[in-house]
């Protein structure tokens, strides 16, 4: 003979099994903080957990490398008066004679406009012949053509001005007002000057990156460091090209802050504090203030002085722990530096979920009731 169950041991069976359920299925923002310790390499998971402290900042604090190297410090500038290829000239001629080789009749003195230097360095003047004007100043050059024309004309005195040509320019492109050619004369001799005839930096001057491309050598700095530091003031070379551009560094924040998002660095350096600021903080209803993890792949020689171990080889997963709850935990925020492509996780407060399985069990609990009475 088959038993029955009664209709109050069903409905006890149906609420295990919903409560079962609710249990292992409520939505959640990520992992909890049990379950980021438990993941550890301490505990045979696969990522260092580390608290943070005095050591550990000061172990983590490394910035980005930006700067010239020797080639571009001590390469010194272009000089503006020696002629290049694809330079300009303008001559002037004044002979001393009424009826002159090159003056017309009436004039004593003849004007040449605009004569371009060709690629092998020379210039064509009546009367002088086929001169080399590249690597001469304008006055060694006006010296050379007065002593050509000396044997046509007598004492002919020669004026040769420079106008800045294709062998004495740079190249600025990207986030300036102005991009283009920019030719190397006196004020612009020096980057800053070079920016500046472009129009300046049209981003904001915190995170702007000067990049100048040399021949096969480059350097970056940060544009505020140009004027902090004057030997970055490096002068510039015919043919040297500039890139101008905004900081490309991120971090993304998640769980239980006030905004998931990824974030671009808005300064040089960010600490853990001010990268959830600008998140807008923990989330008051859901934030758990003793679970605010940094997760960042450390370079094997940061990651050795953190864990202060010498067997470590290439790159390690390292989580940050950061207790906002502690005496310290404000200060150790507040000087902890976020890295680029740091993620920032903020775990969910124990109350939270209970109050979910809580609230998931009462509906539970109501909706076996419902069916309680609809077997009776």
């Amino acid at each position: 003979m088959r038993s029955m169950a009664s209709p109050r041991v069903r409905v006890t069976a149906l609420l295990l099994v919903a409560l079962t359920v609710a249990g292992c299925g409520l939505p959640r923002l990520g992992p909890t903080r049990n379950e980021i310790f438990a993941s550890s390499v301490q505990r045979e998971g696969d990522a260092f957990v580390v608290e943070v402290n005095e050591r550990v900042i000061a172990a983590t604090s490394v910035a980005e490398a930006l700067g010239f190297s020797s080639t571009f410090v001590n390469g010194g500038a272009s000089s503006t008066e020696v002629i290049r290829p694809g330079d300009m000239l303008s001559l002037t001629v004044y002979e001393n004679v009424q009826d002159g080789l090159l003056a017309g009749e009436g004039a004593n003195a003849a004007m040449i406009e605009e004569v371009q230097v060709d690629d092998s360095g020379h210039i064509f003047i009546p009367y002088a012949g086929r001169v080399r004007a590249a690597g001469n100043t304008p006055n060694a050059l006006r010296e050379i053509i007065t002593r050509s024309l000396n044997e046509q004309t007598p004492d002919p005195q020669v004026i040769v001005r420079r106008i800045a040509g294709d062998g004495s320019t740079v190249t600025v492109t990207g986030a300036v007002s102005s991009q283009g050619i920019v030719p190397i004369e006196r004020p612009t001799r020096m980057l800053s000057g070079v920016l500046a005839a472009a129009g300046g930096v049209a981003i904001e001057p915190e995170i702007a990156r000067i990049t100048v491309v040399r021949g096969a050598h480059r350097g970056t700095i940060w544009f505020n460091d140009l004027y902090t530091n004057p030997q970055l003031d490096i002068g510039m070379q015919g043919g040297d090209r500039i890139l101008v551009e905004e900081d490309t560094r991120t971090y993304t924040a998640m769980g239980a802050t006030g905004q998931q998002a990824r974030v671009p660095f808005d300064s040089q350096t960010i600490s853990a504090m001010e990268a959830l600021a600008t998140v807008g903080g923990l989330n008051p209803s859901l934030g758990d203030p003793t679970g605010v993890f940094v997760f960042r792949n450390e370079p094997e020689e940061i990651a050795r002085n953190v864990l202060g171990r010498t067997d470590l080889v290439g790159m390690q997963r390292v989580v940050y722990v950061i207790n906002l709850t502690e005496p310290v935990g404000i200060f150790e925020a507040r000087d902890f530096v976020i890295r680029d492509e740091d993620t920032i996780y903020v775990t969910t407060a124990p109350f939270v979920q209970w109050r979910q399985i809580l609230s998931a069990f009462s509906g539970t609990l109501s909706t076996a009731n419902s069916i309680n009475n609809l077997t009776e």
